[in-house]
């Protein structure tokens, strides 16, 4: 007997909902996104050259947030009522990590990024082939998002005092972030 694979287009939601809830729940995401890193080079030093790694990432989270900007504006969705939320918890997550130091910041990044590496998987799943381009693109961002990830462990993410409770933490957020979002 196979197993029938279970999306949210059976779950009393029809394909036009799901789409605009994956485009406004990811428009949100990418926003909150920049706002971290945005916080994060608000803090550290500026001058140090580990900080365009963070500067990095933050260019293509606005890349991200540009294409989702423009998938609302062309489908006509509504974005979260919850951004000016968003435009301030964001900015003061990365700032609060990166006072705890580099480490911290990194940590944050790991954290965060896990839980869209989740959130665009299951979202992969979810899309069929009538939609191909916007699969296209979060397969892409699954991937980036997965590479800052892999930067923020390969920069010393682990070190930070309290990682294993400011990961459940900030995961628990973004998780929760994303659940308001939709």
């Amino acid at each position: 007997m196979s197993k029938k694979k279970s999306n949210s287009f059976t779950n009393n939601q029809n394909k036009s909902d799901i789409i605009e809830q994956i485009i406004r729940v990811n428009h949100a995401g990418e926003y909150g996104a920049k706002r971290i890193y945005e916080g994060q080079l608000a803090v550290l030093n500026r001058n140090n050259s580990k900080d365009s790694d963070i500067r990095k990432m933050l260019e293509q989270e606005k890349k991200h947030l540009k294409y989702f900007e423009e998938e609302i504006a062309s489908r006509q969705i509504r974005p979260t009522a919850l951004q000016p939320i968003w435009h301030i918890t964001g900015f003061m997550l990365g700032a609060a990590t990166a006072m705890a130091g580099r480490e911290a910041a990194m940590a944050c990044t790991v954290a965060v990024e896990e839980v869209i590496d989740e959130h665009y998987s299951s979202q992969l799943e979810e899309l069929d082939e009538s939609e191909e381009q916007l699969k296209s693109k979060i397969k892409q961002f699954r991937k980036e998002e997965l590479m800052h990830r892999d930067l923020g462990l390969q920069e010393g993410a682990e070190k930070s005092p309290g990682y294993d409770l400011m990961v459940k933490t900030i995961k628990t957020g973004s998780k929760l972030a994303i659940w308001l979002s939709k």
